[in-house]
């Protein structure tokens, strides 16, 4: 119930203001949040990948309301990626990028699909000169098969991109057998949208054992497994599948949210598996933020106990 409430907060324009007028609430975002612009992000990234960490980036934004604006979107990836090559840190993937499909276009009301994938393409032919990759978000459920004919399409010139899938959706554990084949990048995360029963899961065991069924599908198949997940359980099934299967660390990765469980991050890099931290940046951070507190009490503690030491 919590999280549908909050959910349902992210797309009130009442609750948006309240909060981003909020003082305190700078101070929070800063937490899950590299800044503002790219040059902020690149100093967290400095940080993450000298802890060997690797990382991805998302430039915050999303539901793109005309073709400049896509545009200017997809230039902004462009000049990050150029920076991330710059910096010596995109050769081999170590940074590499995550796009929001609606943010470059999938939402238009005309030629919607040709605008983002003319824009994804553009991204990732600047992420194949700088060595890296590119990873295109999932969002809400109305926008999955849309998403997947997008990412046929690009990985037509573009085989590694990446594409995301989530466990709380019934249909996803179908997706993971279709996807997990060679050369096939995917990140399996819990999901942190809204959806009705009859597509989603309703309960947090049932998208639990979802993810678990889900991340052996994909570890068991040819791709490459990313796996998005903070919870140690779930962490310990996929330790526990790819050492039964005899999988080299370096054929999936752990993936983790920018400014949740650093330790835990910095522990499993530490023991020799691959992680990954998503980093976020940009001014449209209101979406991003409410989803992190409806995806674990815990981080919505944090936020509380912020607010109320602002008193």
């Amino acid at each position: 119930m919590l999280r549908r409430v909050l959910l349902a907060a992210s797309a009130s324009q009442r609750v948006h203001r309240l909060i981003t007028a909020a003082p305190v609430t700078r101070s929070v975002v800063r937490r899950f949040v590299a800044g503002e612009t790219a040059s902020q992000a690149l100093a967290v990234v400095d940080r993450l990948l000298a802890d060997g960490l690797l990382v991805t980036l998302d430039y915050l934004g999303e539901d793109t309301a005309d073709p400049e604006q896509a545009a200017a979107v997809a230039a902004e990836y462009v000049t990050l990626i150029e920076l991330l090559a710059a910096a010596g840190h995109a050769e081999g993937g170590r940074a590499e990028v995550s796009v929001k499909p609606t943010a470059v276009g999938l939402g238009l009301p005309e030629h919607g699909e040709k605008t983002a994938a003319e824009n994804i393409a553009r991204i990732c032919a600047a992420a194949a000169v700088a060595g890296t990759t590119v990873t295109i978000d999932m969002e809400d459920h109305t926008r999955v098969e849309a998403t997947l004919r997008l990412v046929e399409q690009v990985r037509a010139d573009f085989p590694d991109l990446g594409c995301v899938l989530q466990s709380y959706l019934r249909r996803t554990p179908g997706d993971c057998q279709a996807l997990a084949v060679a050369g096939s990048r995917v990140r399996l995360c819990k999901g942190a949208y809204s959806a009705p029963d009859g597509v989603a899961l309703a309960a947090r065991s049932e998208v639990d054992r979802s993810y678990a069924r889900c991340l052996r599908i994909l570890l068991d198949g040819d791709g490459y497994p990313m796996l998005a997940t903070h919870d140690p359980r779930l962490i310990a099934i996929a330790q526990s599948r790819a050492a039964t299967l005899d999988r080299d660390p370096d054929s999936f990765e752990f993936q983790m949210l920018y400014g949740i469980r650093p330790d835990e991050q910095r522990r499993l890099a530490g023991g020799g598996a691959q992680v990954r931290v998503y980093v976020p940046y940009g001014n449209d951070w209101y979406g991003y933020l409410v989803r992190r507190l409806a995806e674990r009490p815990a981080n919505l503690a944090f936020f509380l106990r912020a607010l109320r030491s602002s008193r």
